[in-house]
């Protein structure tokens, strides 16, 4: 990992040098600073991490691993998933430092390929979009899962599939209209998240290491495996339960849609992407390891009458007092990364709207004249995660399914620049922070890891499998893979031409200049 002197910020640099550098790059990849660039470094970093949320993936999916690998897979699988992440990440991260704009993956993909950038661009885009919604909606499903188990011990909200829809409901609601408030407002929530997700792990490890009279043993936290699947192939249930840690290190991509409202966001925005998996690698496994410890009864965690089987682990170690109040710093932290990843989806939307790839693109495109966002694209990321999450009013395992799809549409426009960038070889060039002699095989190992856990999460999760249990994840990436293919073929191909230029300098700069005035007279 290098990180040039070109672009990065130096004692005697002022703070409109760097953000002349900034808007210099955005030109030359032919678009305006039409959004607030507000954003420090930190900021951005803080997005991701966010989005990532170790308190929401690890929790919100822990019980599927207790049943899909136990206790010996939950702890195992962590760790390898999160190096193969980073090796995706830190891929990602050299692409991003080369073309910092909102539009991240798709419009990488349209720069880096070497003929057909449009289609590459096109499909890369609609990926990132599914796995964006679906990621929205894993995150805020999940909050709503944890916050009705509060619901039902404080007031007696029966946990069931309706209220936890409505409950879900809510949640988006808040999410959107907080993120039609401005960006400032959104960075403040992400600056706070991340001390939220440290001081809250800290204080659950903490409390569930030295409150409990009871703890497991350490065979049982590093070897006991559990398969209540129905399937009786263990290394096939060991390889679904990595499904666990893969959800949870998503939506990192965040860092690059917020470039364009980042400072030094060449450098600022591939660190934000590394620092986040990093982080969450280490505390993650704390936090997995503490909760593993803490299990006093599996069975009554398993079949927990809250629905939640973490929730039933604080009841057990230290009562339903305290539980209660682990129970509020773990949704305090889903409601945080729910946040950002409603924010990151609204960014990407306003992207491909302003090159005309999405339905409606004119209104999605639409900027706030008041606080300079994308109003319309937040509204859509979160219309669209509510109907992805609606089939767990009937579907057992929908959850899994909805944090499936947003595994393999993220993953997948992940890795399709990386993949791109690899063809190019040395004739790729480089942003000020990249990865020298190790860019070949990091990106080689990133593309296989992708391809690897895009066929595993498509598969069965249960058997015997029926209406009930069926995984619905491939269906879904059909409809919306065969939506763009055939939209491609009958009409884009036409007049999708990749990311669209928005003019001249002198044309640029007048767009700012409108905006500026527009915004000063508000």
């Amino acid at each position: 990992m290098t990180a040039e002197p070109t672009g990065t910020v130096h004692p005697s640099e002022t703070v409109d040098a760097v953000l002349e550098e900034d808007e210099r790059r955005l030109h030359e990849m032919g678009y305006a600073q039409e959004l607030a660039r507000s954003m420090s470094g930190f900021s951005n970093f803080a997005v991701s991490f966010s989005i990532i949320s170790i308190l929401s993936g690890c929790l919100t999916l822990y019980g599927y691993g207790l049943t899909t690998g136990g206790p010996a897979m939950i702890t195992w699988g962590w760790p390898l998933v999160g190096a193969m992440t980073l090796l995706v990440g830190l891929a990602m991260a050299e692409v991003c430092s080369s073309y910092p704009t909102a539009g991240g993956l798709y419009f990488w993909a349209a720069k880096l390929a070497r003929r057909n950038g449009a289609a590459w661009s096109w499909f890369t885009g609609w990926f990132n979009f599914l796995g964006q919604v679906a990621v929205t909606a894993g995150i805020d499903y999940g909050a709503a899962l944890f916050t009705n188990a509060f619901l039902d011990m404080q007031w007696g909200f029966a946990a069931t599939p309706g209220h936890t829809v409505m409950v879900f409901g809510v949640i988006l609601l808040l999410h959107a209209l907080l993120n039609t408030l401005g960006v400032k407002l959104v960075a403040l929530f992400n600056d706070v998240s991340v001390w939220w997700h440290v001081i809250g792990v800290t204080i659950v490890v903490g409390v569930l290491a030295f409150w409990p009279s009871h703890h497991a043993s350490v065979k049982f936290v590093f070897t006991k495996f559990v398969n209540e699947t129905g399937f009786h192939n263990p290394l096939y249930v060991g390889l679904l339960s990595l499904l666990l840690a893969q959800y949870t290190f998503t939506g990192y991509d965040a860092s690059a849609h917020m470039t364009e409202e980042t400072k030094n966001a060449a450098v600022s925005g591939p660190k934000g992407i590394v620092n986040s998996i990093l982080v969450s690698l280490v505390a993650g496994w704390v936090l997995l390891i503490g909760i593993t410890f803490a299990i006093k009864d599996y069975d009554g965690a398993v079949n927990s009458s809250t629905g939640v089987p973490p929730v039933q682990i604080f009841i057990d170690a230290i009562g339903t007092t305290g539980a209660k109040l682990l129970l509020l710093i773990v949704i305090g932290a889903q409601f945080f990364c729910g946040m950002a990843s409603v924010t990151a989806n609204s960014r990407m939307i306003y992207a491909f709207s302003r090159d005309g790839a999405l339905p409606g693109s004119k209104i999605w495109h639409r900027i706030s004249d008041r606080t300079r966002t994308p109003v319309n694209a937040v509204w859509l990321a979160a219309g669209g995660a509510f109907v992805l999450g609606l089939p767990s009013l009937w579907n057992s395992t929908a959850y899994a399914a909805v944090t499936s799809i947003s595994v393999i549409g993220l993953y997948i426009a992940y890795v399709i620049p990386v993949f791109l960038r690899l063809r190019q070889g040395s004739s790729f060039e480089r942003g000020p922070w990249h990865l020298g002699r190790w860019s070949r095989p990091v990106g080689v190992l990133a593309v296989t890891w992708t391809g690897v856990i895009t066929v595993l999460f498509m598969l069965p999760t249960v058997s015997p499998i029926n209406a009930k249990s069926f995984n619905y994840t491939p269906v879904a990436v059909l409809v919306v893979l065969g939506f763009a293919g055939l939209w491609w073929l009958v009409s884009a191909r036409r007049w999708f031409t990749g990311p669209k230029v928005q003019g001249s300098l002198a044309e640029l700069e007048a767009v700012e200049e409108a905006i500026e005035q527009e915004h000063k007279t508000r």
